[in-house]
């Protein structure tokens, strides 16, 4: 039914506003642009909701910053549609490139697709924070120990692979600040160890280098925790 929508249609004329508040009130998100959410996650999590089970929420990446990964969300909601038989043409070239007026109008089709299906009503037992979480944890342990493309891609322009950044990321953050302070703090001891080691040496022909680099090649890496 809600495939069949006009584009003069009511839904259509919902605005961003009360469009963002559905979503953030429904997905306990920030959303602060219609925007933030061309990457797919959203409109996964929000089947999820009308149709608990459907949605493999484990394929779902809310940490998706690059065209690829979006598109994979966007595969995994065809999916959806296909396996419900809901005949919504979903164009993800336009979405994925975060154009407001497409997203807004696919955001406008799906409230009222789920508003037909549940009534408007908010499903009181449905955990949104609690769905992503464990969609993430399962998808991180089912993934291969090789970094994605994406990964790859995100290493080699200094991107931060954890910053989903719009209020829809950092779902699969691993590593706490505190965790990072004291992997900094160990690392300054050791750099401070082997600076007193060349500032203070005792006998200037007798080279204090070698036992210096010894100290910093043996110090902790910032990362030496992270799982690739």
């Amino acid at each position: 039914m809600a495939a069949s929508i006009g584009i003069m249609d009511g839904a259509y004329f919902v605005g961003r506003g009360e469009i963002l508040h559905w979503i953030n009130a429904t997905l306990q998100l920030s959303l602060a642009k219609v925007e933030e959410a061309a990457s797919g996650a959203v409109q996964c999590q929000l089947m999820d909701m009308v149709h608990p089970g459907v949605v493999p929420m484990h394929k779902v990446n809310f940490d998706a910053k690059t065209e690829y990964d979006m598109i994979q969300n966007y595969k995994v909601l065809q999916d959806v549609f296909n396996k419900l038989r809901i005949g919504k043409n979903i164009e993800v070239n336009k979405l994925v490139k975060g154009r407001p007026l497409d997203n807004l109008e696919f955001l406008q089709w799906l409230k009222r697709y789920c508003d037909s299906v549940n009534g408007g009503i908010m499903n009181e037992n449905y955990n949104p924070v609690e769905r992503r979480s464990k969609g993430c944890k399962e998808r991180v342990s089912k993934g291969s120990n090789k970094p994605s493309k994406s990964l790859q891609a995100n290493r080699l322009s200094g991107a931060d692979p954890t910053d989903g950044g719009h209020g829809v990321g950092k779902v699969c953050n691993t590593f706490s600040e505190e965790h990072y302070i004291e992997q900094i703090q160990k690392l300054s001891e050791k750099m401070t160890k082997a600076v007193r080691k060349i500032l203070y040496a005792a006998d200037a022909k007798d080279s204090p280098l070698p036992e210096a680099n010894d100290i910093i090649t043996k110090s902790p890496s910032l990362f030496s925790n992270e799982t690739e």
